[in-house]
């Protein structure tokens, strides 16, 4: 038993290692299995390892943020998915059940009326700043009526259509594996403008500190809501009644549009609930509740490999179709080829399915194991040859051939995307026939497609008119901003922040990008080896030069007129970092384009590398201006700015 419990320590570690990560070696429903295994042998046995993933909460503080003690240790909730335990759980009085959103723990601090810190939970004691993105988050209040100090917890989402936007738009073959991963990959960045550029939502769900006094959990609850705070959907329930509450709240998942994994059951009277105190792990007056998985035995019956835009190929498994959460599923994506190893598929293996979250199909167990399933050797789009990546112990297959089909195609698709080319009304449908009838081979050929009028007009569900409207978008696009141009040219790892990086960092001449070497390119800040490979190794392939070439033919940069900053400018090369209210620029978009317009940058949070930090208020206790005090950086208001860009 002690050698078990020790292998499962080690298994839990490693998968929730790579699950923060964003690359899932097992599925949840694998990950729950070996946590209530190890749970029995602990409580059996009496014997608990230092490292024991049951004696965490939440994951390591590894990165470079602000690491932030917390006031209170935020704990985790113990877990059932028995109604008859939330009903002895009841017994003791009424409770709040709400959602429990998948997302990111966030904590948020007030200070008369406004926003002053945003911490996540981290480790439980230990979490990370992120202030400078959570004032990003689009429906959270920048001042409150209640002017004393207030710390509230709540939960950071991204909703379903924006991930699948999003995912759709992703610069490099990894995308997320869901919305959660989505969430936290956004908030924990450096940079505030990712978290700006994406829909962030936020849900309080408890007053952890300050406040009127508070009776009643639904009184705080009332309280938040009154001070412009979102909430999730609660309804307050006792032993009676409970069991239809969680019939409502399972009826509704379909129709809500952010994952939820269960529901959180909190006693309503917050006296008794302090009076119960917690154990080292969990608090003692909340529960979770977890759906019940409805699980489905089927037959697999392949496994379909999709070849993405940047080579990567995703193993999908196809089963016999079954009905599950009152849809019918015959497809569930494996997202690498370390899951379908660990697994051991074979075809025909009996298989059981769910729907993790009650919405995304996910095989839960391989019943009979007969293994055999072999990446396949060439590229089921193009036939050329593949090769398996092994990175951080995470395997990946790969296509070698950059002019496959399923590449050109998602290639094509993203440089016409809004922030690259941003053509409208040029569907992926038609890309894919477009390339059928050899009208397009490349994106270049886009610029071309005059040529073919003839036919095009005469293609079912087109004509004239269809035509003339792809033309007048695709004339549109001829103006195109070097950063858009660069970015939609779809290599690895360059984002559209990245492609303005690398704009400004060569005073935006194209062809000193494309000549440029990997050390250069590396010491951009933000950059590193990985990026500057990416680019290197992109302006190095002739086939590329020869496309971007063809394109540049038809095209304008009319980005690098634009955007150029000026020579004389003040500004250049200086680092700003913007926070409180704008008076005289729209928003904060605005005054980062027109920094970056004169030569400087923008940063998130205050440095030693900070120049200056825009603050109206310059007198305010805000945590930026007394870092900036600390470390003597200029704290200057919209109009000391204006003055200081014309010297």
């Amino acid at each position: 038993m002690n050698e078990r419990i020790h292998e499962l320590v080690k298994i839990l570690n490693e998968a929730a290692a790579k699950y923060e990560a964003g690359s899932p070696i097992m599925t949840d429903f694998e990950y729950d299995a070996f946590y209530d295994e190890l749970l029995g042998l602990e409580a059996r046995t009496g014997i608990v390892v230092e490292n024991s993933p049951t004696q965490k909460v939440g994951h390591e503080v590894v990165s470079a943020l602000t690491k932030v003690r917390h006031d209170v240790p935020l704990l985790s909730l113990d877990k059932t998915k028995e109604i008859s335990k939330l009903q002895s759980f009841l017994q003791a009085g009424q409770g709040v059940m709400s959602w429990k959103l998948d997302g990111l723990t966030v904590v948020l601090k007030y200070s008369d009326g406004s926003l002053v810190q945003a911490l996540t939970r981290g480790n439980g004691e230990i979490g990370e700043d992120v202030t400078h993105n959570a004032k990003f988050f689009r429906n959270i209040p920048k001042k409150i009526e209640f002017l004393g100090d207030l710390s509230i917890r709540g939960e950071a989402v991204i909703g379903f259509a924006e991930f699948e936007q999003i995912n759709d738009e992703i610069d490099n073959g990894e995308k997320y594996k869901n919305p959660r991963n989505l969430c936290a990959g956004t908030i924990r960045q450096l940079n505030s403008r990712i978290a700006a550029s994406r829909n962030v939502d936020y849900f309080a769900f408890a007053v952890l500190s300050g406040g009127s006094h508070f009776e009643k959990k639904s009184e705080q609850l009332a309280f938040l809501a009154q001070n412009g705070f979102a909430l999730a959907e609660y309804k307050i329930v006792g032993d009676d009644n409970v069991e239809n509450a969680v019939e409502r709240f399972k009826n509704a998942v379909a129709e809500l549009n952010y994952a939820t994994d269960g529901l959180v059951l909190t006693y309503d009277d917050i006296e008794y609930s302090a009076s119960l105190g917690s154990t080292s792990k969990f608090p003692r007056d909340s529960i979770a509740f977890k759906w019940a998985d409805e699980l489905a035995v089927t037959k697999l019956l392949n496994i379909e490999w999709n070849t993405s835009r940047t080579g990567l190929i995703n193993p999908i498994a196809i089963f016999e179709a079954v009905d599950i959460e009152g849809t019918t599923v015959e497809r569930a994506s494996l997202h690498n080829l370390s899951i379908v190893e660990n697994l051991e598929l074979g075809i025909g293996d009996e298989i059981t399915v769910y729907k993790a979250n009650m919405i995304i199909p996910q095989i839960s167990e391989n019943r009979t194991r007969k293994g055999g399933i072999l990446p396949p050797e060439s590229c089921p789009v193009c036939g050329s040859s593949t090769n398996i990546k092994d990175e951080n112990d995470v395997k990946t297959l790969h296509c070698t051939n950059s002019n496959c089909k399923a590449r050109v195609v998602r290639g094509i698709v993203h440089y016409i995307s809004r922030d690259a080319a941003n053509i409208e009304g040029f569907s992926t449908q038609t890309v894919e026939k477009f390339l059928e009838l050899g009208f397009l081979t490349n994106f270049s050929d886009i610029y071309r497609l005059r040529d073919y009028e003839e036919q095009i007009v005469a293609m079912r569900g087109f004509g004239e008119k269809s035509f003339a409207n792809l033309m007048e978008s695709i004339e549109k696009s001829k103006n195109i901003g070097m950063a858009n141009f660069i970015y939609g040219l779809g290599i690895d790892n360059v984002g559209l922040s990245g492609a303005k990086a690398l704009c400004r960092h060569f005073d935006y001449d194209f062809e000193a990008i494309r000549n440029a070497q990997p050390l250069e390119i590396a010491a951009i800040d933000g950059f590193g080896g990985i990026i500057a490979a990416s680019i290197y190794e992109y302006f190095q392939n002739p086939e590329n030069n020869r496309i971007v070439d063809n394109a540049l033919t038809h095209i304008t940069l009319v980005g690098a007129a634009i955007s150029r900053p000026q020579e004389t400018s003040h500004l250049k090369g200086k680092t700003f970092v913007i926070t409180g209210d704008l008076t005289h620029f729209k928003n904060r978009k605005e005054l980062t384009e027109h920094i970056e317009s004169l030569g400087g940058k923008v940063a998130g949070s205050v440095s030693s590398k900070t120049d200056y930090l825009i603050n109206n208020d310059t007198t305010s206790a805000s945590s930026k201006n007394k870092k900036a005090g600390e470390l003597g950086i200029a704290i200057i208001s919209e109009q000391d700015f204006l003055a200081l860009q014309n010297g």
